[in-house]
């Protein structure tokens, strides 16, 4: 391991990165490696780059490997790791060792989340224990490390686990932490401060962190007794330190991160607005909400804290107000015209105006400036609350929560007068005063939304206010404006308002607009032509129902020229870097792809030229995973609409990616290689006839393992494996492919617990497609498979996938492979075993299918009830009339026996939108919604179940006289309507 420096050091260099990563990877399965890392992170005398990337590499092995079996952490390795963790943050308790420590508190969090407390059981007490109340240096690593535990109950679904976890941290945690808080507190307020007073704060940030995280989900007993010393009006701990203002710490005036005051100061604030939302009741015994208001209006009002730092003590105390007007419960204080007009005047206007900062950022940074303005998460952003993250969104939120309160009519009165001398201003000097006009616009916005959504944009208005009247008067002369005639910032208010109230424009305004929105994609100004991508990205996005509003025929001569600009943009940048930055221009060119469908037939190669380019550049250094997503998906849909349209344009698909796709195989960039076999097997999936040699050769490579090492692929690879099966078993078998294909599934997919989902896939195409005889020389050997892993590792997601498997099986109508067929494999490994699979698994497990399922499993159990012969002799016989239950209960909840015919086979592909989809990219798997086919239904020759059901029961009656007498012995609660539904549809039993 003496070489791990170097490597890690190698692993930041995109040069030698790859062959790094792969060395690495080989050293981590050793033992005692993951603690060896951990001594590396520690080794103060080390190069700091080593220290950061070795943390990091930590995190990451912790996250892939912690809680899947593959390949598996040594129980050893795991014990030590977590007995060093602890003291590791002490030891990095230093400010200089902040970025280490914030990687080394995540493996904790990472850990903590599987591990405790039952096989961590001292975690807490080791952190109690290590508290003091002079050596704060300690007490900040002590602390990071409690917030890393606690930090995810913010995020977390109520349930008994959840609370039986809190219960355990509350009982050990609280009092000591009360304690802490307190003295923390005191030493603060104290006069001289103390010498250590930088590490004191510092503690206390994250003292009020944890303070959040006790509390978000229920209020601790121990912090309800001591209500009043936090919120009390007059002297309370919470009060004190918002106007706690020590010289020493305050920041430099052109420093952009928050003071140590400002941080503690905005948690405060997040823990008031948490109780105004879920313990209003505690607020209201005493004048603590109106005390908070008037600290917020000497803390913020009337242009204090203008600088950067604060932002986010400002937003947050605009949002505490916001929240109170909500709530309802502070009418009296809020509702006043002269209140209302205090508000705009002192807080809502002056944050809503743009600062040289925001003036700064739209020139050199424009993409975080559109993040920003738009309150768009960020790439691989944490999924942390995004609501009102600027200033100007938090003022905005101060205006939609009076209009949303009942107070509309002296909102709008009071902001209308503001809007209309902004205009005015405006008027006079049209070149000087334009940013007058900007906060004109803004106020307009957010004193005309009710309601709104990050995905359809706003979705209710103020009834005050005319937003079409506002928009023809105001702001579509700006969108016809010549570059360079008004302010670009004019400009892109002028789109913003148009993405915004795309919802109340009707469709021939809409169809008027979007030729306005594609001449400014060829703008000069970035911010102006990503704006107008975004905007056109959305407006295609717009539903009526259960339809997308625009067509193939509306967008059929709007769209190559929206493509052409797109991509011209695209093509510009200079570097890989530069191509992927903005994945909104490739998102928007997937849009209008998967809208325009077979419309772009006729030029279609010069498209798809210019994506495979595209891609190519980019796969030089793959940086952006979103715009990684989107290509790949462009590319996909446009092959999905136009070899549907003409069948003989496939060859030229494959000609264009065949080369690009070996290129990504052969430098194993694996980043593209999950989206290489999803298009790979869309490709194989459009071919009706044999398989082209092409595709077969592909085979070799596809079964050795070094495929199936990136997690990542295995879906795709999956469902690469599957066309194969459905197209070319026969030659498999004769290769010897089939026994490679049911060795990963038996060694790699089963026993994981992340993959086992994709072996049953594949099990399923194997029984489906291969030839009978091959299936039966393997599924004695793949049935004791999944009862190894039944036995070593059950979880609730490996027994449905289970019952789901022995559906399939016995509803596959396949010769040989008969419902006697499988009983018999299974009693040949063990009598009895069948009933006991049918006991503890099937008959409880069936009635909870998931709607997608039933089918099968209604078809699988009704031809074991009717076509094996076992079931209906002694011993079996005697699992006869539970197995009817579950069928009959299984039955009464399968509403969607009539499959809709107008279904659009496209759907899921027009509902492509990854923000909502997976709220932050998972960069392991990424599905694409186009390579995706419509669900092939295996029991497709069952048109009516009712039908099938009762015909199948009424034969096996005949056969065996026994079957009323079983029908007899069930519950008739459950049985009785689905015997009724058969007895009205002619089938008595």
């Amino acid at each position: 391991m003496a070489e791990l420096p170097s490597l890690l050091l190698a692993s930041l260099n995109p040069s030698t990165r790859k062959q790094a990563e792969q060395s690495l990877q080989t050293l981590s399965v050793q033992p005692g490696f993951l603690t060896h890392l951990l001594s590396l992170v520690l080794q103060s005398s080390q190069d700091r780059a080593v220290r950061l990337a070795a943390s990091v590499y930590l995190k990451n092995l912790v996250k892939s490997r912690w809680e899947d079996d593959e390949p598996p952490v040594p129980e050893a390795d795991r014990a030590a790791l977590r007995d060093a963790l602890v003291p590791a943050m002490i030891q990095l308790s230093n400010a200089s060792d902040r970025a280490v420590r914030a990687q080394v508190a995540e493996s904790i969090s990472l850990i903590a989340k599987v591990d405790f407390p039952e096989q961590w059981p001292d975690l807490v007490d080791k952190l109690v224990f290590s508290l003091s109340e002079s050596n704060y240096e300690v007490n900040i690593g002590v602390l990071e490390t409690a917030h890393s535990i606690f930090r995810p109950w913010r995020a977390a679904t109520r349930s008994d686990s959840l609370f039986t976890v809190i219960n355990y941290v509350l009982s050990r945690f609280t009092r000591p932490f009360l304690q802490l808080f307190h003295h923390t507190a005191n030493l603060l307020l104290s006069n001289p401060p103390p010498a250590n007073l930088t590490q004191v704060a510092q503690s206390m940030v994250f003292l009020v962190d944890i303070f959040y995280d006790l509390t978000c989900q229920d209020l601790p007993p121990d912090i309800e007794d001591s209500q009043a010393q936090f919120f009390g009006p007059e002297n309370g701990l919470f009060l004190k330190l918002l106007l706690w203002d020590p010289p020493q710490l305050r920041g430099d005036p052109d420093d952009t991160t928050p003071s140590l005051p400002s941080q503690i100061k905005t948690s405060i604030l997040e823990i008031v607005e948490l109780y105004v939302k879920l313990y209003p009741e505690m607020l209201q015994a005493s004048a603590s909400v109106e005390a908070f208001v008037r600290a917020i209006w000497d803390l913020v009002g009337g242009r204090k804290r203008l600088s950067v730092a604060d932002d986010g003590l400002v937003s947050q105390s605009l949002r505490f107000i916001a929240s109170a007007i909500r709530t309802g419960y502070y009418k009296q204080l809020f509702s006043s015209k002269e209140t209302i007009s205090g508000l705009v005047q002192g807080v809502v206007v002056p944050n809503v105006s743009l600062r040289e900062h925001e003036l700064e950022q739209f020139e050199d940074d424009p993409l975080e400036y559109i993040r920003l303005d738009l309150a768009l998460p960020s790439m691989g952003g944490l999924g942390m609350a995004n609501d009102a993250v600027t200033r100007r969104q938090a003022a905005a939120e101060v205006l939609r929560a009076l209009v949303s309160s009942g107070l509309e009519a002296e909102t709008t009165e009071v902001t209308g007068a503001w809007i209309g001398r902004g205009l005015n201003e405006y008027t006079a000097n049209k070149a000087e005063n334009w940013r007058a006009k900007d906060t004109a616009i803004y106020l307009l916005t957010a004193v005309a939304t009710r309601g709104s959504t990050t995905q359809h944009g706003v979705t209710s208005t103020n009834a005050l206010v005319d937003v079409v009247q506002f928009f023809s008067d105001h702001v579509f002369q700006d969108l016809q404006a010549e570059p360079g005639s008004i302010h670009p910032i004019l400009q892109v208010d002028a789109i913003r308002f148009l993405y915004t109230f795309r919802n109340q424009l009707v469709k021939p305004q809409l169809l008027s607009v979007l030729p306005s929105l594609v001449r400014h994609l060829s703008s000069d100004n970035y911010v102006c032509y990503t704006y107008a991508a975004i905007s056109i990205e959305r407006i295609l996005f717009i539903r009526q129902g259960n339809q997308l509003m625009f067509s193939s025929v509306d967008v059929k001569d709007i769209a190559p020229p929206t493509l052409d600009a797109l991509f011209s943009k695209i093509e510009k940048a200079p570097t890989p870097e530069k191509v992927a930055e903005n994945d909104y221009l490739m998102k928007c060119a997937m849009r209008v792809i998967v809208t325009a469908r077979a419309a772009l037939a006729d030029g279609y190669e010069r498209l798809l030229q210019r994506l495979v380019a595209i891609l190519g550049v980019i796969s030089k250094n793959p940086s952006n995973p979103n715009f990684d997503q989107y290509i790949f998906e462009s590319i996909s849909a446009l092959m999905r609409f136009v070899v549907q349209a003409n069948p003989g344009t496939l060859s030229t698909f494959e000609q264009a990616l065949f080369g690009p796709f070996t290129i990504i195989l052969q430098q194993d960039i694996d980043q593209y290689i999950p989206y290489v076999f999803q298009i790979l097997a869309q490709m194989l999936d459009l071919h009706s006839g044999d398989v082209p040699t092409e595709y077969r050769s592909l085979l070799p490579f596809l079964l050795t393992p070094a495929s199936w090492q990136q997690k990542g692929s295995i879906p795709g690879l999956v469902k690469l494996l599957k066309a194969f099966l459905a197209r070319d078993a026969p030659s498999m078998v004769a290769a010897g492919q089939l026994t490679q294909v049911l060795g990963v599934v038996q060694q790699r997919l089963i026993p994981s617990k992340l993959n086992d989902g994709w072996g049953f896939e594949l099990l399923q195409a194997v029984v489906q497609h291969a030839p009978s005889a091959s299936v039966k020389q393997y599924f004695k050997s793949i049935v004791i498979t999944l009862l190894t892993r039944l036995q070593t590792s059950k979880t609730d997601k490996f027994v449905y996938h289970f019952v789901y498997f022995l559906g399939f099986c016995l509803a596959i109508a396949k010769e040989d492979i008969t419902p006697d067929y499988i009983v018999g494999e299974v009693e040949a490994i063990q009598p009895q075993l069948w009933s006991q699979l049918l006991a503890n698994f099937v008959i409880p497990q069936s009635p909870k299918m998931p709607p997608k399922d039933r089918k099968v499993v209604i078809v699988g159990l009704t031809r074991l009830l009717t076509q094996s012969t076992r079931m209906l002799q002694e011993p079996l016989a005697q699992a006869w009339p539970p197995t009817f239950q579950a069928l009959a209960k299984l039955f009464q909840t399968e509403q969607l026996l009539t499959k809709k015919e107008d279904e659009d086979p496209d759907a899921g592909l027009t509902q492509v939108d990854y923000e909502e989809q997976t709220a932050g990219y998972q960069a392991a798997y990424s599905r694409l919604a186009a390579a995706e086919g419509a669900p092939v239904d295996p029991v497709a020759h069952v048109k009516d179940l009712r039908a099938f059901i009762g015909e199948a029961l009424v034969g096996v009656k005949t056969r065996q006289p026994n079957v009323p007498a079983w029908v007899a012995a069930t519950d008739a609660a459950v049985s009785g309507p689905f015997v009724q539904q058969l007895a009205a549809a002619g089938y008595n039993l």
